[in-house]
């Protein structure tokens, strides 16, 4: 389910109350273990160790901490031909679902650009699917990132097509570390 809003196309993360750019970093989170703390009860919607099982999670950060700003579960889809996001979804203190003033912006484009890449490293060009969480959400990803409504296995199911999907990895900026948890 992909739960993020795009609220700013910045290539750092900003701080919401100074506007200051954040770097950011890209780590993968292997171990369940580490996983257990982000679920449904404190703001994940959904259990993060359960999708380690049959995803890749990945977790964006701000550069030199494990301070988690969102988490990004995915899969090659070699029947769809594109990286499928099991689950994309901002920390809940980025999260205006969960709280009145989010911390940062910029975190679902970067989760979205961390996807295109995994795509691009999959060989599928960008192209990227999944699962809007509602039709509000569909429509975002549409006027955003030139989403395509495909509605095959979801009535929320788009496509990010290569050539939005490859816009979308050029405006954000992040280290991808060999750091795992």
């Amino acid at each position: 389910m992909i739960c993020v809003d795009i609220d700013v196309l910045a290539p750092c993360l900003q701080d919401a109350l100074t506007g200051e750019n954040v770097e950011t970093e890209v780590i993968r989170i292997k171990r369940s273990s580490f996983l257990q703390k982000y679920n449904k009860k404190n703001g994940w919607y959904t259990s993060w160790a359960d999708l380690a099982k049959n995803n890749e999670i990945y977790a964006l950060v701000i550069k030199g901490t494990v301070d988690i700003q969102g988490l990004l579960a995915i899969r090659n889809d070699t029947d769809m031909q594109a990286a499928f996001v099991s689950w994309m979804v901002a920390a809940p203190h980025n999260n205006l679902q969960i709280v009145e003033q989010k911390k940062y912006l910029g975190v679902g484009g970067h989760l979205f650009a961390i996807a295109a890449a995994k795509s691009e490293e999959y060989g599928y060009n960008c192209e990227m699917t999944g699962f809007a969480a509602n039709e509000t959400l569909e429509k975002h990803y549409v006027e955003n990132f030139d989403a395509i409504r495909i509605h095959m296995l979801h009535p929320y199911q788009i496509l990010i097509p290569e050539e939005a999907g490859k816009r979308i990895k050029e405006i954000y900026t992040y280290e991808w570390t060999d750091d795992e948890l």
